[in-house]
This record gives structure tokens, sequence and C-alpha cells, in this order.
């Protein structure tokens, strides 16, 4: 399956969260980017995330999250 641009605004999204501290969620607001908001509601109902606007990662959101961050420091 190709990154096409519903799953690269998921990715860059799950890139945002600060894996060093787990109170640190992420709240997006009514006049964010449409397409950032439609990314928050798929990362909820995939189950990586505890809120349809940002909130905090689940355990397997963490675990996604980590893994994007790699990916993304690997092919830096």
């Amino acid at each position: 399956m190709p990154f096409n641009t519903k799953l690269m605004d998921e990715l860059n999204l799950l890139n945002q969260f600060n894996l060093r501290n787990e109170q640190d969620g992420i709240k997006l607001h009514h006049d964010a980017n449409p397409s950032l908001i439609s990314a928050a509601e798929r990362l909820h109902k995939k189950g990586l995330t505890t809120q349809t606007d940002g909130g905090y990662l689940t355990d397997l959101g963490r675990k996604a999250a980590e893994q994007t961050q790699n990916l993304k420091v690997i092919l830096k």
C-alpha cells in the first residue's frame, strides 16, 4: 500500500506527540487544517488516541508513534 495523503496526514500527526512525556497530548482546534482534523478522527477510530481531536496516545498509539518517529530518524 503506498503512502497516500490521508496516511501521510496520520503519520505527521503521530510525529507531533512528545514521547518523553505521556502527559503531553495534543489538541486540534476547530479552525485547524481540515485534513489534520480528519486525520485525528481516523487515529481515534483506529484506537491510537483517546479523543477525536487528539488527546493522548493509547498503548497502541504510543507504539505507532514510536515507530513513526524512529522511521523519520532513519530516513533523515
